[in-house]
């Protein structure tokens, strides 16, 4: 695709019209004195792929709603400066006007849902838009089978994963067929597989000079194919520049946090110059061995040996996992003959595509579902012979979205919820409290509105709640969706410390660097069966059963394994690369 720019032209040069035309675009919202943008100048070509990047807060999801007209004419609040879509200004219409014209798939993409099943779902837009039902039968069918959700037809929306609902959201979108497509962090609940397949439709996309494309993304490793990155800080454009130039730009995208490529910043801290350093697993293994650097074999057998150090601390097994299957009503089998073990103190990461069946699985730890087939034994106990509440003493459980979880009007009354159904003296729920709210750092938030908080804060008051009944094992379902760089490395920094201080912590996720930096061990989930499990540096070795199952580690492993040493973080590379004799 023709990079694009709206300036530098010389006379007589045929300057098309921008799809997209931002001037001095401010916006504060109603109540709020500090601006969600401020002074925002942007050009969009038609046909170009652009990501916006920055932290939570910057900004992004603001700047997607003033494409269709939703800032100012549904959200209110105080604008200045111009947004035109193809020469036409959004004051000068309604929402509705836009719609066609511009796609918008939310960040909180559950709230787009509402049809009965999938196929209706995706046939709302071009139904609501006169399409041919000749016309809008090839649409549905089209869309579904690009992001995977063929065969879904006939399935409510709510009985979906959480990637699956994410992707029926972006199919909806495609079926109307935009001229601009905006997209609000379209992969946080996606699988590694799942979020190349989002992308992989904006390459298809980007192919045709008719669509515009606008994606919102924290991932670094998914933008490489984009035309620009835009990174908004504090309401403010920091940078537009070249896709490739930004992301070799490491220390930009630290103090923006945004984490670097790991590639990228491995080279960064080996000495590389900015324009030197290669982005890719396959860039940086020819850069590699051009240089003549080499890994220390000893050195990364010390790794191999602190990992087995770590295995042979283990307690014993508190969750035993026997020959499970779980069949739901609707006769989906989502377990198949599952055997796995959980020991005191471990660390496990519980990995798989969207609909392997993770889940239904960690549910299974505290009663929350029982077995079809099959037993789990909590503490040499079966779940079913001991109920949710016995067991939520022992296993507590943090849901994905802690909007599912909090209910009460202060964090002081949430966190103190377990302990007092459980009826304990006010003393010693006091002290919980207490406890559980320093161990997340929310001490001073007692009397706060949790729901006034940022999504990372009420990911803690959600976290607190559960700790302060005390369990042995916390399970954590997607801790760090919707974070950015900085709020996930804090939140699990947090769970990291738990596991340190005696908690045993099992992590569903999808974040793949969240497993290689922190999980212990890791099971891979495939069509309901555990297909792989171990230490996560062997399951990280194992690059071609995890492609089977939708995975993939980071890039930075991936180089290590190309050069027949598995490292699992930037910082272990750089402990095992020696640059040897040129």
């Amino acid at each position: 695709m023709v990079f694009r720019l709206f300036f530098g032209c010389g006379e007589g040069d045929d300057i098309a019209e921008p799809a997209i035309s931002i001037r001095g675009l401010a916006y504060r919202y109603r109540g709020q004195e500090k601006p969600a943008l401020d002074g925002v100048d942007l050009d969009v070509a038609e046909g170009e792929f652009v990501v916006v990047m920055g932290p939570s807060g910057a900004g992004k999801s603001t700047l997607c709603t003033t494409l269709n007209g939703l800032v100012p004419h549904f959200f209110r609040g105080r604008i200045d400066g111009e947004v035109e879509i193809r020469g036409r200004s959004t004051r000068d219409g309604k929402v509705g006007e836009f719609a066609r014209e511009v796609g918008l798939v939310f960040q909180d993409f559950e709230a787009q849902l509402f049809s009965t099943n999938v196929a209706l779902e995706v046939a709302f837009g071009p139904e609501n838009f006169s399409v041919e039902r000749g016309e809008m039968k090839r649409r549905v069918e089209g869309v579904l089978g690009r992001v995977r959700l063929e065969g879904f037809e006939g399935r409510q929306p709510a009985t979906l994963s959480g990637g699956q609902k994410q992707r029926l959201a972006i199919a909806s979108v495609l079926a109307i067929e935009p001229r601009i497509l905006c997209l609000d962090e379209p992969t946080t609940d996606l699988d590694p597989v799942g979020k190349l397949g989002v992308f992989e439709i904006a390459s298809e996309l980007k192919e045709r000079d008719d669509v515009t494309l606008i994606v919102v993304e924290h991932e670094t490793e998914e933008t490489l194919e984009a035309d620009r990155i835009v990174i908004l800080r504090e309401g403010r454009v920091v940078t537009d520049r070249p896709a490739r130039e930004v992301l070799r730009d490491v220390e930009l995208l630290q103090e923006s946090r945004i984490m670097p490529l790991g590639v990228a910043r491995f080279f960064h801290e080996m000495g590389l110059w900015q324009g030197q350093l290669p982005l890719t697993p396959a860039e940086g293994l020819r850069e590699f061995r051009q240089r003549g650097w080499q890994i220390d074999a000893g050195r990364h057998r010390e790794l191999v040996a602190e990992d087995a150090e770590r295995e042979e601390g283990y307690g014993e097994a508190l969750i035993e996992v026997e020959g499970l299957s779980h069949r739901y009503p609707n006769g989906v089998v989502a377990l198949e003959g599952v055997d796995l073990a959980v020991r005191r103190g471990e660390f496990l990461a519980v990995l798989g595509q969207n609909g392997s069946g993770k889940t239904t699985l960690v549910k299974h730890f505290n009663g929350l579902l029982e077995p079809t087939e099959g037993s789990v034994r909590v503490e040499g106990k079966t779940t079913t012979e001991q109920g949710i509440r016995t067991l939520g003493q022992t296993v507590g459980y943090v849901f994905q979205n802690p909007d599912h979880q909090i209910f009460s009007d202060t964090v002081s009354d949430e966190v103190a919820f377990g302990p007092k159904i459980r009826g304990l003296e006010e003393a010693e729920v006091e002290e919980r409290v207490k406890e559980a709210l320093a161990a997340v750092g929310l001490t001073g938030y007692e009397e706060e509105d949790p729901f006034g908080l940022t999504k990372g804060e009420r990911q803690r008051v959600a976290v607190a709640s559960v700790l302060a009944v005390r369990p042995e094992v916390l399970i954590l379902d997607e801790p760090t969706t919707g974070l950015d760089y900085a709020e996930q490395r804090s939140m699990m920094d947090l769970v990291r410390r738990l596991n340190e201080s005696g908690s045993t912590i099992i992590v569903v996720t999808h974040t793949m660097w969240v497993v290689a930096e922190y999980a212990h061990r890791a099971a891979v989930v495939r069509d309901g069966r555990v297909v792989l499990s171990g230490v996560v540096r062997e399951v990280f070795a194992e690059e071609e059963r995890l492609r089977d199952a939708s995975l993939r580690p980071p890039h930075i492993v991936s180089l290590g394994n190309a050069l027949g040493h598995t490292v699992l973080s930037v910082d272990e590379m750089l402990r095992v690369a020696g640059k040897g004799e040129r």
